[in-house]
């Protein structure tokens, strides 16, 4: 009786579906039931099977409510794990681009020169190796900089400049989103600290310099608005060493 009633439930449901989103469930049923009934019990899951859950998964929004062979965290793990062999293959076999890699002996000057110089950083030890006459951005240094455990006190200071200024200042960051097409979508947005409320975020798969000043224009366009404080991230092709939007004036 209750088999019987669940039945029912389901045909009821599948009335008021759409005709599109009745075949694709019925695909992926049949899918499944293909799986059982070659393998048994224990279906083994092929690449093209998780080529077929992985791409339902970003296409159509009740993939989990058929789900059965797996759970679905599994198909988001392999997901993930399609993404990192994506770009491990693209970086073996694309032509080599971006900044070039340093070799061995500036390293080891670099870690010297920091060993030697506890008080030094990396825009001390950039100038020096200018002076020098080896020609490296100071982003190159501090990633093969030591890290080094923050001065007694520095997070209690923070905490408490932030509490006492957090009405007046913003963040803003950088995070990335895969797309299934194994694309990386970059997404800045800006947050007020006071009220942790979201001021402004946009999405671009090039992260330029104009674009990141345009969108701190549409993130404060008047001058009431808490000044943009943060640090631009690493590897990021940040504004010129001056700080400063020169269209409107305002630091940045």
């Amino acid at each position: 009786m209750l088999r019987f009633g669940l039945l029912l439930v389901a045909a009821v449901r599948a009335a008021f579906l759409a005709r599109t989103d009745l075949v694709v469930e019925n695909l992926a049923l049949r899918h499944q039931l293909s799986t059982f009934v070659h393998c048994g019990r224990r279906p083994r899951v092929e690449v093209a099977d998780r080529v077929f859950w992985v791409t339902l998964r970003r296409v159509w929004a009740r993939w989990s409510e058929v789900l059965l062979f797996v759970r679905p965290e599994t198909v988001v793990r392999w997901h993930r794990a399609g993404f990192r062999k994506y770009w491990t293959w693209l970086s073996h076999h694309r032509r080599r681009e971006g900044r070039p890699s340093i070799d061995g002996d500036l390293r080891a000057l670099i870690l010297r020169m920091a060993a030697e110089n506890a008080s030094w950083g990396a825009p001390r030890i950039h100038g020096e190796l200018l002076m020098l006459g080896i020609d490296v951005s100071e982003r190159t240094v501090s990633r093969y900089l030591p890290r080094r455990r923050p001065a007694p006190g520095a997070l209690e200071r923070w905490i408490v400049f932030l509490r006492n200024h957090r009405g007046a200042i913003a963040a803003m960051d950088f995070f990335t989103v895969p797309t299934v097409a194994f694309r990386v979508l970059h997404v800045w947005f800006a947050i007020d600290h006071a009220r942790r409320r979201i001021l402004h975020f946009d999405v671009t798969e090039h992260p330029i310099a104009g674009w990141v000043v345009q969108q701190l224009r549409e993130a404060f366009p008047l001058e009431g608005e808490p000044a943009p404080t943060s640090t631009i991230p690493t590897g990021f092709s940040g504004t010129s060493r001056g700080g400063r939007d020169h269209a409107t004036g305002r630091a940045l």
